[in-house]
């Protein structure tokens, strides 16, 4: 799962290393709780810290739970004006009084507890290749995006809530770089400044009517006072990244993108907020996707405001064209992805909504509706207006990603890949609770019937597959196995033409990462992306995978085409790898390009 939207709120580590090159589990999981590389500015105050580092065999032998804050010394200046002195103080009554962290998927001590809890930046370094030879196919960098809060959490803190860090191994003639900078949102720049959070968070602060009014009465304050500026966009840019128009951009839908770039060294820099000459207004989708044919890239924003969803696109240009309002969308719901065929894009409407309402009652902004019945919209993928949206409801079909979408039949029919969330209620609580199924929806245009059936039965999702056959009919996805979600024990391979045949399992390759050992979102690389006669399954899936037993992380390079996904390459990264959501591949090329 990712970042859910904060739609709402715009509208209104350790050095680790291995020593040799053993399989990743050593042993059971750690029982310790630890939080690392967090900084944390309660006292209004000029302070210097500089906190030793514990061992890793205090770490081992530290049982009870508390913040291990890594070794740093720096100079933070915080804001003493009259005016922060008592929006800080305020603050601090919500957090300890008002609206503690009482519920444990709200309490930072549990949700930033191990490989969750963020780290500090680390300029680029070299890595060591401890196994195997990355590939030549592999020249350019793998990014991988995710929240990485700035400062310790001061009241309830949902997993989402985090700035957004990207974590970048830049690979060249088989030598490995890596760097990790957080995404220097406008958010993240003012709250560096002033030493103190602004933005309050979104999925764990608005929860019923008396926190969300002492919170908005704060974040009010804090405007009237000149500490932020709305129009300048309060994002995280903690989800995913893009590529096209020949530019990279970290994504989250809260806000506009936010234009990165890799320096020759393989430093990560922010180059801005990217609006696209007052074109875009206001967020978009950390999801689009890019036509690899026609290079176009597919987008929306939603809201709880009319209309509910817009959707529009860039052509391979980069720029943006109009907006297609969509006002047969009736209430606000969360769309957090869409699909795309040759002729069409996709949009599912799920059970999950913003009700702002709700918060009156003492509820959340985002919330589950039980009684709402799934739809799948598709609206021709150039249309002007709405006027042949179609709409096809889908009992119990709960998607939050898509994986792929084609047509089959000559346009008469179109097919939808996606993992369906069970238990779609559990998603903002007890996310270890969400069970996610791989299911193939067919769409008969003609006749509007709508039929499903499941890929994998298994709990799935993170799902991707070789970007050449976006759009268009594939056979072979990659899935993270949840164990439970939001850790991915491993990764499988699915076959989706075995369906064809009959509704067996379509899993064909697989390759857990062990006790202890989690990885993230698979990527999948093509050996030779520019031989249109390649097979499709021809190159490698790549992720980062964590040690918990060690508190050790790598860079890992899997056989596609191997029934084990046998491992080809390993890096021994200089530090561990939080926990995150979205990653990309760019080749040295595109790089080059930006």
């Amino acid at each position: 799962m990712d970042c859910l939207s904060s739609s709402f709120l715009s509208t209104f580590s350790p050095t680790n290393s291995y020593s040799s090159s053993p399989p990743l589990p050593t042993s059971q999981p750690s029982s310790s709780f630890r939080v690392f590389s967090v900084r944390t500015e309660d006292k209004l105050q000029t302070v210097t810290t500089t906190t030793k580092r514990p061992s890793d065999e205090q770490v081992k032998k530290h049982t009870t739970p508390s913040f291990n804050i890594e070794k740093r010394s720096r100079s933070v200046v915080v804001d003493q004006s009259l005016p922060s002195t008592f929006l800080n103080a305020f603050d601090n009554i919500i957090n300890n009084f008002i609206d503690p962290p009482l519920r444990v998927s709200v309490d930072p001590k549990h949700v930033l507890s191990d490989n969750f809890s963020p780290v500090d930046e680390l300029p680029p370094t070299e890595c060591q290749v401890i196994e195997g030879t990355l590939p030549s196919c592999l020249d350019g960098a793998y990014f991988r995006n995710g929240p990485n809060p700035q400062f310790l959490p001061r009241g309830p803190y949902h997993l989402f809530d985090g700035d957004g860090m990207l974590h970048a191994i830049r690979i060249s003639n088989g030598k490995a770089t890596f760097c990790s900078r957080y995404v220097k949102t406008y958010k993240y720049n003012i709250e560096k400044d002033a030493g103190f959070p602004i933005i309050p968070n979104v999925l764990a602060g608005f929860n019923g009517m008396t926190a969300s009014a002492a919170r908005m009465a704060v974040l009010a304050g804090r405007f009237l006072a000149g500490q932020y500026d709305p129009t300048k966009g309060i994002g995280l840019a903690n989800t995913s990244l893009a590529y096209f128009g020949n530019k990279l951009y970290a994504l989250g839908e809260s806000d506009l993108p936010y234009a990165v770039k890799l320096a020759p060294n393989g430093d990560i820099i922010t180059t801005g907020r990217h609006d696209f000459d007052g074109k875009l207004f206001m967020s978009m989708t950390a999801h689009p996707k890019i036509d690899p044919e026609t290079k176009e890239a597919f987008s929306f924003r939603y809201g709880p405001m009319p209309p509910f969803l817009t959707f529009f696109r860039f052509d391979q240009n980069g720029e943006k064209q109009p907006d297609v309002p969509i006002f047969s969308m009736t209430s606000p719901s969360f769309l957090h992805d869409l699909a795309i065929t040759k002729n069409y894009a996709i949009f599912p409407e799920i059970q999950i909504g913003m009700s702002p309402m709700e918060m009156i009652g003492g509820g959340s902004p985002v919330s589950a509706d039980s009684g709402k019945i799934p739809r799948l919209g598709l609206i021709p993928r150039y249309a002007k207006d709405e006027s042949e949206m179609k709409w096809f409801e889908v009992p119990g079909f709960n998607v939050i990603h898509c994986i792929n979408a084609w047509e089959e039949d000559g346009g008469d029919t179109v097919v939808l890949v996606a993992p369906n969330i069970l238990s779609v209620e559990h998603t903002l609580e007890r996310m270890d609770l969400i069970h996610a199924s791989i299911e193939k929806v067919t769409i008969n245009l003609k006749t509007g019937m709508v039929s499903r059936h499941p890929l994998s039965t298994r709990n799935l999702d993170f799902a991707v597959l070789n970007p050449a056959f976006i759009a268009v009919k594939n056979r072979y996805i990659y899935c993270g196995v949840g164990d439970p979600m939001p850790k991915i024990s491993g990764v499988v391979k699915l076959d989706v033409s075995l369906s064809e045949v009959d509704r067996r399992e379509c899993i064909v390759a697989s390759r857990m990462f062990g006790p202890g050992c989690f990885g993230g979102e698979p990527f999948f690389v093509a050996r030779e992306p520019d031989n249109p006669e390649a097979d499709e399954d021809d190159g490698y899936v790549i992720s980062y995978v964590h040690n918990e037993n060690t508190g050790e992380s790598r860079f890992v390079v899997m056989d596609a085409k191997s029934p084990t996904l046998e491992i080809v390459a390993a890096v021994k990264l200089p530090r561990r790898v939080p926990y995150g959501f979205h990653g990309l591949f760019v080749k040295e090329s595109d790089i080059n390009k930006l």
